[in-house]
């Protein structure tokens, strides 16, 4: 893919530990490579400030604050508003991620609702959209996404995996659909049928790296350019080209997060 059609991931985890040995390297390559925007995003207390120094060593690196479901019960009101202060520093652009995991036992659900709630008005008071990570969990995700009237919010399903009725209910809401690497999974059949029906200004691409590296990848550590396969994954499911894809997806992203070209 030529370098002007670049590509913005919308989700990314580049202060996880797997990138240790390497960071500076690897974000430094990134442009050349055709990525440009990154969103990082946060998901426990400590990852907080690692967030937000990464934010600061590159201009197109964005920053998305905010406790994930799994991580939730080390929630109280003042971490709550750490993650506040956090969301007035440069280059924040989202609460996130937040949601619903009840794959696990543990935090209980009631704990998980709680203080995704909380940080769904977090959104709504400091006007940001949110991105939600949302596993085992559709109808609870969607309930109180309604309750909460998130459609005046707006955000991202992140890594999509429910079925194409559920999507449509969420970009009925307004949400975009985020898609990676398990688009290019032999048994994703939902999430090709979701690439496949809904509305192409409601798709955006992300790697959730280190994480679900695509195939011929898959396995290995992710990073953002790796969203070249998911591009062309997409783009075969769709008729087109995976420049298109990366021009149409980098316009959703711009719009998503708010931000100008």
């Amino acid at each position: 893919m030529k370098n002007e059609h670049v590509i913005f991931d919308t989700h990314a985890h580049y202060d996880d530990k797997a990138f240790d040995p390497d960071r500076d390297e690897v974000l430094s390559r990134l442009p050349e490579e055709g990525i440009g925007r990154i969103v990082n995003v946060s998901a426990d207390e400590e990852s907080l400030e690692r967030v937000r120094a990464i934010a600061k060593m590159r201009p197109w690196i964005y920053a998305a604050y905010g406790i994930h479901p799994s991580e939730c019960a080390q929630m109280d009101e003042v971490l709550l508003e750490r993650v506040r202060s956090l969301l007035h520093t440069e280059r924040a652009v989202a609460v996130g991620e937040i949601g619903l995991d009840y794959h696990w036992e543990e935090p209980a659900r009631d704990v998980q609702k709680r203080w995704f709630r909380e940080q769904l008005l977090l959104a709504r008071q400091e006007h940001l959209p949110v991105i939600i990570h949302s596993r085992d969990a559709a109808q609870d995700t969607l309930q109180i996404l309604k309750e909460m009237n998130a459609q005046e919010i707006g955000g991202v399903i992140h890594c999509y995996s429910y079925s194409v009725e559920m999507a449509r209910e969420f970009v009925k809401m307004g949400f975009y659909i985020g898609i990676g690497g398990a688009l290019t999974f032999k048994n994703a059949r939902k999430v090709k049928e979701v690439a496949a029906q809904i509305p192409m200004d409601r798709i955006v691409l992300e790697t959730d790296c280190p994480y679900m590296a695509p195939v011929p990848h898959r396995g290995e550590r992710n990073w953002s350019p790796n969203l070249v396969y998911v591009a062309q994954a997409l783009a075969q499911i769709r008729g087109t080209t995976a420049e298109e894809i990366a021009d149409l997806t980098n316009t959703n992203a711009l719009c998503l997060y708010r931000l100008s070209e």
